[in-house]
């Protein structure tokens, strides 16, 4: 139960967070990233202010016993190769396509849900293709891996 509350808080925090800073305005997001015309500066902000309370948050996660396992849930805290580990083409075709549709849409998956309240059609048209997005790159990640699987 602590674990839930926990996860509620958090997220209740987080898409609150969004709306205040107006990452769900995709008119904002995408005069952030139009660096080469009428850029707004704002949103830079409050990403340096996350970058400030995510590492005070690993800074604590350090200094914690080790062996003591994650205080609120039972899933690791970080990748187990550590920072660098597992950057191969996929990551990078990956990384550049979120920020394609980052960059096209206006909303990254976060601030898109945390927009679902609105209702607005632009915003459900996102969520709807990032689920399916989301079940193609399951469904293709199953078959690559059975295909690995298999006898040669």
């Amino acid at each position: 139960m602590k674990s839930e509350a926990s996860a509620l808080l958090s997220g209740t925090l987080f898409g609150a967070g969004l709306a205040l800073s107006q990452m769900t305005n995709p008119a904002k997001v995408i005069g952030f990233l139009d660096v080469t015309g009428a850029w707004d500066p704002s949103l830079a902000f409050v990403m340096g202010a996350a970058l400030v309370v995510a590492t005070g948050g690993q800074i604590v996660q350090r200094r914690r016993v080790r062996g003591a396992g994650p205080s609120l849930t039972t899933r690791p805290g970080s990748p187990s190769g550590g920072p660098g580990a597992g950057i191969d083409a996929r990551l990078l075709g990956g990384a550049a396509l979120f920020g394609i549709g980052w960059g096209l849409a206006g909303f990254c998956p976060g601030p898109a849900l945390a927009s679902l309240v609105d209702g607005a059609p632009r915003v459900l048209l996102f969520v709807a293709s990032m689920l399916a997005g989301m079940t193609l790159f399951r469904w293709t990640e199953g078959v690559r891996k059975r295909r690995a699987q298999r006898p040669r």
